[in-house]
């Protein structure tokens, strides 16, 4: 199972962290970035940085997210350097996130789970299309719109990170609204998150049906991580976005399990503020932010 999988790279790297191939063109250094004028220029500038980037941190880090919008907004060039940089990080052993946030209704919702975490037939044929470990999605539609996602993961051993409590300053305007039960409506979306996940918990405790929680709201993230206990966290926040590793530790166990911790810009863009190469300063950030997560988590062990 996917999960126990992630669990197991996070115990033996000591390392909760994931690093988030966010990758803006703006983000690259300006000698990759001269003499580039079209989308397959960018699109291959930006494969090149990415490969360079898991070159250093593979050892390191347990799982990469790669932010498909990156990569969409080049045309046919960014889809294929998003696909080749999926496939890149999983030759070298990491755990691949697809940061798509997709959903829609049944019908519609099961093509996008074939895309990302199953296989897509043509006359007899079937071809994996993204390869992909986990796949983020909005639940926000209702069972019939994840059911085609859970469908895929336990046919193809994937996992799902579904939004309930976001990191961005307006989450609160719907997710902390309360509803007649007494509950938030992230709360209602964590309970549904549980529900859907409980026939795939694997032997850590954890499912495939994982819970997107934002750093920046520590107070909600208890809460949830009470609420779910086998519901395993992506959490977004560190760094650029605000949330140190203080904040973020409600959502781990207490064994220092239960999520992973995703880092775009204070990786990619590390060698701005370091100087150097970036693929060696991308390194050394993910060593200090191990070194700041397991200041507050002590040693990662499993149950």
């Amino acid at each position: 199972m996917i999960t126990d999988k992630l669990i197991e790279a996070i115990i033996a790297k000591q390392n909760p962290t994931c690093v988030g191939l966010d990758t803006s063109f703006d983000y690259l250094p300006d000698d990759m970035k001269k003499g580039v004028e079209d989308f397959k220029g960018a699109a291959e500038a930006i494969l090149e940085f990415n490969q360079k980037i898991i070159d250093s941190v593979y050892d390191v880090v347990p799982s990469v997210k790669v932010q498909i919008a990156y990569y969409e907004q080049y045309g046919k060039a960014g889809l294929k350097a998003f696909k080749r940089t999926c496939e890149y990080a999983k030759s070298k052993g990491l755990v691949v996130i697809t940061d798509a946030k997709r959903n829609d209704i049944g019908a519609t919702a099961s093509r996008y789970a074939a895309a990302f975490l199953g296989q897509t037939e043509v006359n007899g044929n079937r071809k994996e299309a993204f390869p992909s470990d986990f796949l983020t999605v909005n639940g926000y539609l209702g069972s019939d719109g994840i059911a085609p996602f859970t469908d895929e993961c336990k046919a193809h051993g994937k996992g799902i990170f579904v939004l309930v409590k976001t990191s961005n300053p307006s989450s609160g305007e719907l997710q902390n609204l309360r509803l007649e039960d007494g509950r938030t409506v992230y709360e209602c979306m964590g309970d549904m998150v549980e529900k859907w996940g409980e026939d795939t918990v694997g032997k850590y405790g954890y499912s495939a049906v994982g819970a997107v929680v934002g750093a920046t709201y520590p107070e909600e993230a208890k809460v949830l991580r009470a609420r779910l206990p086998h519901t395993f966290f992506l959490i977004p926040g560190y760094g650029a976005q605000g949330a140190n590793a203080e904040m973020l530790k409600n959502c781990f166990d207490q064994n220092g399990l239960g999520g992973v911790v995703n880092n775009s810009r204070g990786i990619l863009c590390a060698y701005k503020k370091r100087g150097g190469k970036y693929y060696e300063a991308a390194r050394e950030a993910c060593l200090d932010m191990k070194k700041d997560l397991l200041s507050v988590l002590g040693e990662i062990c499993a149950k």
